[in-house]
């Protein structure tokens, strides 16, 4: 192999127009395009002009076939990434695919059990916010014990606003055939990878969701989740797509400090000088009467830091191409492996299933108990077949 990954590039939407631009433009010093495929023959002819010497296929396994490639992303509909995965994988082609690694549990847990019997090859799913700066020092903060035992967390993402006409763009958009669902599947999966990445995965989630609310759709686009850790803390994720003004709050509360991210920009990161309870049995009534006057200094327990990083634009997703060819080339450990993908893709579904049921689900839910479920939406829509 040469010193730069031929990378070969499966769906020239928008996505997939971005990463060849990246690659382009040299903002993946490592990586180069070997080959492109999409169905469209419009894509296609664009793709021919744009990229001159790229051969450009109509067929994704012909180019897996082809010898052209080292590697591929996965830039097409959600349902067709573990298939994609498996087919590259399995011609020893380094395979990275698109969030969410897939709709429903079964089929990711194949697509992973088939990554692990290829060790040798690199497998990586494109979480890119996983390359933010900010939350990889949160990260950082939480993991080192720096605001103690989480207590509870609070993420409200709900800037994903987006007009009728956007639903209406692609047939396969906003369907459970097609998409597999709405702002869980298609915006939200990231700060769903996020909050699990940093904040650990819950042990079972009572949801209550909004399908069609205020969209002429049948998938989800409004969603209020309640999560339990199983050690008596919480959190809560609400998101939705019809909100034009938009919020974007994440809160974690230790019991030895706190974090407030806003705008997933800045994070306020306040630090007590002992745990909370500490502090609450060590007052005396004298204490208590200044904290009702409004007299107490709390600055003799806190510290406050406040956190902010400068990002380029598509410095996030192009780091991650970057660090996908890292790992084929030298060994460099992976931002986000292929097989962290089922975690965000488990939660969603939980949350689903929770919704359907109107009852609280455990992330150790009944696997075909929810794809018996999603066919029955996929058979009343009338547009898809139903999922294996």
């Amino acid at each position: 192999m040469s010193k730069k990954v031929r990378l070969g590039i499966i769906g020239l939407g928008q996505q997939g127009g971005m990463y060849a631009k990246f690659i382009t433009d040299g903002l993946v010093p490592n990586m180069e395009i070997g080959a492109l495929t999409d169905t469209d023959p419009a894509k296609r002819e664009l793709a021919s002009a744009s990229y001159p010497g790229v051969h450009v296929y109509d067929d994704y396994v012909a180019m897996l076939d082809s010898g052209d490639i080292d590697a591929v992303v996965t830039c097409v509909p959600h349902y067709l990434h573990p298939e994609i995965g498996i087919a590259a994988l399995g011609r020893n082609i380094h395979a990275l695919v698109e969030k969410p690694a897939g709709v429903y549990t079964k089929q990711v847990k194949e697509l992973n059990e088939y990554a692990a019997g290829k060790p040798e090859l690199s497998f990586a799913i494109m979480f890119n916010q996983r390359n933010n700066p900010l939350y990889r020092r949160l990260k950082e903060i939480v993991d080192a014990g720096e605001i103690g035992t989480i207590l509870r967390t609070n993420w409200i993402i709900t800037t994903w606003w987006r007009p009728q006409g956007y639903y209406n763009s692609s047939a396969w958009r906003a369907t459970w055939g097609g998409e597999g669902g709405g702002v869980l599947v298609n915006q939200a999966p990231h700060q769903l990878d996020l909050w699990q990445w940093i904040c650990g995965v819950p042990k079972s989630v009572f949801a209550k969701v909004s399908y069609g609310y205020r969209r002429d759709i049948a998938v989800e686009d409004e969603v209020t989740a309640l999560v339990d850790y199983g050690n008596g803390a919480t959190g809560t994720f609400v998101t939705a797509t019809h909100d034009m003004v938009g919020t974007d709050r994440f809160e974690i509360l230790g019991d030895a400090g706190k974090i407030v991210v806003e705008g997933s920009k800045t994070a306020t990161v306040t630090r007590m000088n002992r745990k909370e309870r500490e502090i609450s049995e060590g007052m005396g009534m004298e204490d208590v009467r200044k904290l009702f006057m409004g007299q107490l200094d709390m600055d003799q327990y806190l510290t406050t830091e406040v956190i902010e990083f400068e990002s380029a634009w598509g410095a996030q997703h192009a780091g991650v191409l970057e660090n996908f060819a890292a790992n084929i080339l030298d060994g460099t450990p992976l931002l986000a492996p292929g097989s962290d993908g089922i975690n965000g893709v488990r939660l969603a579904n939980a949350i689903h299933l929770s919704s359907w049921k109107g009852a609280e689900v455990g992330l150790d839910f009944d696997e075909d108990e929810f794809l018996a479920l999603l066919n029955e939406h996929i058979r009343e829509e009338g547009k898809y077949p139903e999922r294996a």
